[in-house]
């Protein structure tokens, strides 16, 4: 199974750079970088830099849109980075929340999405396509790997039918899983990468508090029954606390901590991180990643909390204390 971590632009080019080489030479085998033009640098600026500066390692969007950027605009962007890490790169698409939020636009609806994908899949392929009359193509298209990310059963299925690789956003519980697998099953028979909040701990109950944010985001966005359904029980307030830019990316963590104590206690947040997050000590994360491998996941994509820092901590903890183990 492939390791990879999720790195935000959050800093200038050449320090990330320097971090994606270090990880590189840690081992690990994918970077994946979010696309949120107002919170972060260029997406495909960053994973161009990072190709240059790399020879091993993956890259990854996690995720672009086709919303803020047209389907063509898409393709011609993969095209080039794909030409910079032949072989290497991959291209993570969805509908884009965090990206057309913040600029007053919609996320992508099934529709819009399955009709960017295609358009997307057949310039890379160097297909003609058609948009409003013209019909115009990709020149030099090179071949991409397209992975759409994914919660609902519609785009779970839809993943399954049209990409190349799904990108699971529900987390590493068992039996959400298995239901979200069969979903994309549905659509069609596609590697799987599961996106998961990663700490390597000795004590989960402490260090769980900092996913509460977390927790009232899924809750608030239409998943609190889905929590519940798995003993996590979150109190959805009629208004979201209000921080800058939104709670899911708030500029202070320990802010968006402390406003969301009223909402979702120690407990819940404890089990949140236990059965959805790869939260617990290298043996107990090398242990649930090779159940995940044995269940039929190729790849797994560890996040840390909050949008503005590298995941430094994450990166030296598991490749000195998880990897070792799971190379017994």
């Amino acid at each position: 199974m492939r390791i990879g971590v999720r790195v935000p632009p959050c800093v200038p080019l050449p320090e990330l750079v320097a971090f994606v080489q270090e990880v590189e030479r840690l081992g690990f085998d994918d970077v994946w970088f979010p696309d949120s033009q107002l919170l972060w640098r260029d997406v495909f600026a960053t994973a161009a830099a990072a190709a240059v500066a790399t020879s091993r390692i993956g890259l990854g969007t996690a995720v672009t849109n086709v919303v803020t950027r047209h389907p063509s605009v898409v393709a011609g962007a993969a095209r080039t980075v794909a030409e910079l890490a032949p072989g290497r790169f991959v291209l993570g698409v969805g509908v884009g929340n965090s990206s057309v939020v913040p600029a007053g636009l919609a996320p992508s609806t099934r529709a819009g999405l399955r009709a960017g994908l295609q358009v997307i899949r057949s310039l890379l392929a160097g297909e003609e396509v058609g948009f409003d009359g013209v019909r115009s193509r990709l020149r030099d298209p090179v071949a991409v790997p397209l992975h759409l990310a994914a919660s609902g059963p519609r785009n779970l299925r839809l993943a399954g039918e049209v990409a190349d690789g799904a990108i699971l956003l529900s987390g590493v519980a068992s039996e959400p899983l298995k239901a979200a697998m069969r979903q994309v099953a549905d659509g069609g028979s596609v590697p799987v990468t599961v996106s998961a909040f990663c700490r390597v701990t000795d004590c989960v109950r402490r260090d769980a508090r900092e996913l509460k944010p977390v927790c009232l985001s899924i809750a608030a966005n239409g998943g609190a029954a889905f929590l519940a359904a798995a003993g996590v029980r979150v109190r959805v307030p009629e208004r979201l606390p209000r921080l800058r830019p939104d709670l899911l990316h708030a500029e202070s963590w320990a802010s968006a901590v402390r406003a969301c104590e009223s909402f979702v206690d120690d407990e819940a947040a404890e089990l949140f991180a236990r059965r959805f997050c790869l939260y617990g000590t290298e043996d107990e994360l090398a242990a649930r990643l090779t159940e995940l491998t044995r269940s039929g996941v190729s790849a797994v994509l560890l996040q840390h909390v909050g949008s503005y820092d590298l995941p430094r901590q994450l990166v030296a903890d598991f490749a000195g204390r998880v990897r070792p183990v799971l190379r017994r």
